[in-house]
């Protein structure tokens, strides 16, 4: 495996792709965070609320895309991050999690990263920065 120290401006650390979203997903997560709002987990009450069915919580898929940066935990640490969250999530939906290197500057790595859907929309987008020890 390659060091983010190694990577250049333009290039990417490896994408994950999440498995499909399922509702014990959100169930979990739900659980995990404290947000119990019905919309995240019952049928019903996503639709009452004029949704197509349950969505995921938008800090389910921000909080995934720290798996972009876990594989290098000895290298440093995630000191900062903007997301912008630009679509829903739906259950049965495949994200993949993307980052690329914009910056360099002395310890500071940062990066563009994105969620996209499995038709290639964007549902979330922003910035890291990477702090390396």
């Amino acid at each position: 495996m390659s060091t983010l120290a190694q990577l250049q401006i333009g290039e990417s650390v490896k994408e994950i792709q999440l498995e499909p979203v399922s509702r014990m997903d959100l169930i979990k997560y739900s659980g995990a965070s404290g947000d119990f709002n019905p919309i995240h987990t019952i049928d019903v009450e996503a639709q009452k609320a004029g949704l197509p069915g349950i969505i995921a919580h938008g800090m389910w898929t921000m909080g995934n895309l720290a798996k972009l940066f876990t594989a290098y935990y000895e290298e440093g640490f995630v000191q900062d991050y903007s997301i912008r969250f630009k679509g829903m999530v739906f259950l049965n939906d495949v994200i993949t999690l993307k980052a690329t290197l914009k910056e360099k500057e002395d310890q500071n790595l940062r990066f563009a990263v994105a969620a996209v859907n499995q038709q290639g929309n964007e549902v979330l987008k922003g910035e890291v920065l990477y702090r390396q020890y």
